[in-house]
Formats: C-alpha cells, sequence, structure tokens
C-alpha cells in the first residue's frame, strides 16, 4: 500500500490550503461577530459567501467518490483534504459542501435511492441549495443498539404514517434544512435486523414538530441538534428508501463513510491544536522560563506528535481498505479508528487548553469550542465501548 498523496490529491491540497489562508481562517472572527446578529444555527453571510467562492474555485462535493457527482477521488485520495478542512471545522467543510451530515445523506441516496429521490433531494444538496438531517436517535431508548427504536412507519394505503420522537437530527434547526431522513419499525414482527426502514420526510409535512435546539456543553452549533416529534406524519409511499427492511443495511452502509470522514476531519482539529499549543508555549515565561523549556510541555508536545501522526496512519490505512475492499471487510478498522480518532484529538486539544492556562476554556481560542465538538464524537454514530465490542467480538472469533 502506498499514502504518498496522488496528483490529484496534491493538486486539491495546494488549491484547498489557498483558499484556507486566503479565505477561511480571516473569515473565523467575522464569522463568529455575525452569528451574534443570525443566530447561532443560521448560516453566516460570511458562510454563504464562502460557499460561493468555493464553488467558483473547484472546491465542491470533495467526499463522493462518482465523477459524475463529486470530485471522484478515493477515500485515501480525500483523507488529506478533509484533514485540512478540520482546521476550521465550523466553516471549511460547509464552505466545500462536505459537511455532515448531508454528505452521510447524499452518499446514501446516491447508492439506494430511486431516480425520482435523487431528483428531488439528492441534486439539490448536491448544489448546496438546501441542507438535511438524519433522525435515527431516539430519546427514551439506547440508540447505541438501533434494534431497539420504537418509532413507527407504518403503511397506510398509498402513504406511509411515521409516528415518534427523535432527537440529535443534526441541522433540523436551521431554515436551510428541507428534509429529515427517518429511520423506524415498518414490521416489528421481522427479524431484528429487519424491522427497520428509511423514509424521507420533508420538514414542512403536518404534524412534523421541532421541539427544540439541543446544546452541546452550552454551545448551540450550525444547524443545531433538534428533538423532532412525528405526529402522524403522512407521506407518499414512494418516499420510502429502498425496500422496506433494508433500514438496517442502508444504516450500517451509510455509517462507515459518515464515520470515516469524521476522523479524518479530527486530525485537522487535532492539527490547529497542536499549533495553537506550541506557540502558546513558545512565548509565556513561567517560573524563569518559556513554557516550551519545561520538561512535562516537552512531553505533552512529542507525546501530540505521535499520537497524531499513529492515528493518521490508522485513518489512511482504513481509506485504503475502503477503495480496495469495500465497507463491509473494513468494519473493524472503521470502529478502530472512530475510537482513535476522537480519543487523539481530545488528548491534543486537553493538553493544549492545559498550556493555554485560563484563556483555555473561554472563547478567546478556538480550543473550547472544539472541544465540546469533538466530545460529542466519542457518543455520535455509536459510542467508545460499542465499537470496542465490535473490535472485541471479531478478535476473540478470529482467535
Amino acid at each position: 500500500m502506498d499514502f504518498a498523496p496522488s496528483e490529484r490529491t496534491v493538486a486539491y491540497l495546494e488549491r484547498l490550503g489557498a483558499f484556507m489562508e486566503e479565505r477561511v481562517y480571516p473569515a473565523e472572527p467575522i464569522h463568529e461577530a455575525q452569528r451574534a446578529e443570525v443566530g447561532p444555527v443560521e448560516a453566516t453571510p460570511i458562510l454563504r459567501e464562502l460557499k460561493t467562492e468555493a464553488r467558483a474555485r473547484g472546491l465542491w462535493n470533495l467526499f463522493l467518490p462518482d465523477p459524475e457527482y463529486g470530485a471522484g477521488l478515493k477515500n485515501v485520495e480525500y483523507a488529506p483534504l478533509a484533514e485540512m478542512m478540520g482546521r476550521s471545522i465550523e466553516l471549511a467543510p460547509e464552505a466545500t459542501n462536505c459537511s455532515a451530515p448531508d454528505t452521510g445523506n447524499m452518499e446514501l441516496l446516491h447508492d439506494f435511492g430511486s431516480p425520482e429521490q435523487k431528483e428531488r433531494w439528492l441534486l439539490p444538496l448536491l448544489e448546496g441549495e438546501i441542507r438535511s438531517c438524519f433522525s435515527m436517535t431516539e430519546p427514551q431508548v439506547a440508540s447505541s443498539d438501533p434494534t431497539n427504536l420504537e418509532t413507527s412507519i407504518v403503511r397506510a394505503g398509498d402513504d406511509y404514517v411515521v409516528d415518534g420522537t427523535k432527537w440529535w437530527s443534526t441541522g433540523a434547526i436551521s431554515k436551510d434544512c428541507k428534509v429529515a431522513i427517518v429511520m423506524g419499525v415498518t414490521d416489528p414482527e421481522a427479524p431484528p435486523k429487519r424491522r427497520y426502514s428509511m423514509i424521507l420526510v420533508p420538514l414542512d409535512t403536518p404534524g412534523v414538530e421541532i421541539v427544540r435546539d439541543l446544546p452541546v456543553f452550552g454551545y448551540h452549533e450550525r444547524g443545531g441538534h433538534a428533538e423532532i416529534r412525528y405526529r402522524e406524519v403522512r407521506v407518499p409511499a414512494e418516499n420510502l428508501i429502498g425496500d422496506e427492511g433494508d433500514g438496517y443495511m442502508i444504516a450500517q452502509a451509510r455509517l462507515g463513510p459518515g464515520r470515516i470522514h469524521h476522523c479524518m476531519r479530527s486530525l485537522g482539529v487535532a492539527e490547529r491544536a497542536f499549533e495553537l499549543m506550541v506557540a502558546r508555549a513558545k512565548e509565556r515565561v513561567a517560573f524563569g522560563s518559556r513554557l516550551a523549556d519545561k520538561g512535562v510541555v516537552q512531553e505533552w508536545i512529542a507525546e501530540a506528535r505521535w499520537r497524531i501522526d499513529q492515528a493518521r496512519l490508522l485513518v489512511l490505512y482504513t481509506a485504503w481498505l475502503l477503495d480496495t475492499v469495500g465497507n463491509r471487510e473494513a468494519r473493524r478498522e472503521i470502529s478502530a479508528i472512530k475510537v482513535v480518532a476522537p480519543r487523539t484529538a481530545l488528548w491534543v486539544l486537553d493538553k493544549a487548553i492545559q498550556v493555554h492556562g485560563g484563556m483555555g476554556v473561554t472563547d478567546d481560542t478556538p480550543l473550547a469550542r472544539l472541544w465540546a465538538h469533538l466530545r460529542t464524537l466519542r457518543i455520535a454514530d455509536g459510542p467508545d465501548e460499542v465499537h470496542n465490542m465490535v473490535l472485541a467480538r471479531r478478535e476473540i472469533g478470529r482467535h
């Protein structure tokens, strides 16, 4: 295997790097100021400007391997680009139309949607005209085991009726979000992995109620994290994605690439925190010498370097497996990186916050917000404990 960046990746890295330096990093303080005016969940004017410019620069839909719809990059080619975007995780992924949950939803519709569903929903998502959310997690059950889900999707003539409560439907608070992909029970008597289906629910359908936006450690993120009540929501039967009972299979297919994208971006967060930590350590003096000259801080810097590099190699290996043997055969490695990458980023963020002292827990640096964002990734898309259980069971089975 060869992890040297391809010519296409090098070309994209040069263009994306220029975009980050010239437009994205300078836009960060402007974006924060504008959030106070438009609210924390809506797109700011500067973000909309960045999206227009990214598209003009050809930095659009880089995540999608199909050249008909996206850049046609392999996962291992996209990884360094996603990492670079993760360095400004609030702006760069969305500016390039490469942000969650839309990327996972677009891949889902690309792989499993009907021609009509692609025309109505996939194309506007690819154009950046709308956003979407993914309604799977429920407040009343342990959703880390998706066979616990209780929301019902019941056939009624030419329609399906959706009834249940979901939360952590990321993005649904924003007025740009127009459709939810909802996972629920279509046949409670079927075997556990055939009970569930997915269906497209336009958010302006009668019976859809956005209950509240869930904060993350006090932060309200772009697009929000919605609790949604679906009260006898009636949608056409053609909104069902795939066949009845395909929901569990589709969820597993969706979450694999989505998880690796999170891990790629987490490395960018870690690198940004690392740079801030080193810069702070070089400029601050305590007890007669720079922090960078203290043995304990040097230990943190050294360990941060090898932790990030180790995590990157595992992410690249997993991306290579996805490209060569597919999602199913790379499940073990996907579970591994889903634990390793967020933990690595959080370790580096913690040490960067410590080096910054009191400033580290304020909003004067991005560290506190980044820590809050990354801490959710130890739960989102499967908690660490579930991924470790998957790894352990596979290793026990092999021996």
